[in-house]
């Protein structure tokens, strides 16, 4: 068991095969590969500024597995209580760009390892005591087992002193949007904080405008609200007042992983004693990286660049 953790992830890592920048899977000659997973996205992001991170998952004993495990590793993700299932494959997907421009995500992981996990698996991650664990919406999403696993971590880790992050991603390639929707609003009794897409709003709380977003979020019991908002930046709930920061991205290459950075980022803040909006800020540097590159991690700052992206944000003062 890991000793002295800040944070365990809880979700599913998987492979990401997409062709280069100028050219479409029909007819690219050959693919790349890159380790991607919303929470093993969160926690390469928290690891880089030096934020003892684990990722509690499952992968199968195969090639892809072995290579996640590796790569989390190489990112500085404490890989303890990550396990090998020998009779389930490792979960993978296919991205690609339209004519339009348009991103287009094609995922193979029914009957993958991280869908077999269950309410057993909290055990781990409970007895492992972390400062704070992130889940999301996604997990609860990939069967019946994950969902228990998510439900029992968010009404047990708070009883156990641990601090609960909860991120919607709503995936509309796993199923029936609203029913992810509602089963993401019974999930936030034991939620702290909150991630949330304007575009994942509306299924969860039947609102989309950040103002209304927060206030529910309050009514159900949330401490911290980060609304995400792509293009239009992010507002984030700092308990008297509520805040608008303004998208920091200058290019955008691939917005996939943004999110992950933004929850990211703030975890790193409020981990490391920052106040909502300084974490909020150091969140919105983060995405602006990742959206200037291809792949859900390789714009991620270098480590030195991370130390002082943190002592900026400590200095960040509100408008």
């Amino acid at each position: 068991m890991p000793d002295s953790l800040d944070l365990i992830t809880v979700g599913e890592p998987m492979v990401l095969f997409q062709p280069p920048a100028d050219q479409r899977l029909l007819t690219a000659p050959r693919l790349d590969v890159h380790v991607a997973g919303a929470e093993l996205n969160v926690a390469a992001g928290t690891a880089r500024f030096g934020v003892r991170t684990a990722l509690c998952t499952a992968v199968g004993a195969d090639p892809l597995g072995a290579r996640l495990i590796a790569a989390a590793a190489d990112l500085g993700i404490d890989t303890t209580l990550i396990a090998t299932d020998p009779e389930r494959p490792t979960g993978l997907f296919l991205k690609d760009v339209t004519d339009d421009g348009a991103r287009r995500v094609y995922y193979y992981r029914a009957g993958s390892a991280a869908a077999r996990l269950s309410a057993a698996d909290a055990d781990r991650v409970l007895a492992a005591r972390p400062t704070a664990i992130l889940t999301s919406g996604l997990t609860a999403a990939l069967g019946e087992g994950p969902y228990a696993l998510v439900a029992r971590l968010c009404r047990e880790a708070p009883a156990a002193g641990i601090e609960v992050a909860f991120d919607v991603n709503i995936r509309p390639q796993l199923g029936d949007v609203r029913g992810q929707g509602k089963r993401s609003r019974e999930l936030l009794e034991g939620c702290g904080r909150l991630f949330i897409g304007t575009d994942e709003a509306l299924p969860v709380f039947g609102v989309d405008a950040p103002d209304a977003i927060i206030a529910a979020a309050r009514s159900a019991g949330v401490a911290e609200t980060v609304v995400k908002a792509g293009a239009d930046g992010l507002w984030v709930d700092a308990g008297a007042d509520t805040y608008h920061l303004p998208s920091a991205a200058s290019s955008v290459v691939d917005p996939v992983g943004a999110g992950d950075a933004v929850a990211a980022g703030y975890l790193v803040g409020r981990l490391r004693g920052l106040a909502e909006l300084p974490s909020a800020w150091l969140g919105n540097q983060l995405a602006a990286g990742i959206v200037s590159t291809l792949g859900d991690v390789t714009g991620l700052p270098t480590h030195v660049e991370a130390a002082e992206l943190l002592v900026r944000a400590a200095e960040n003062k509100p408008a």
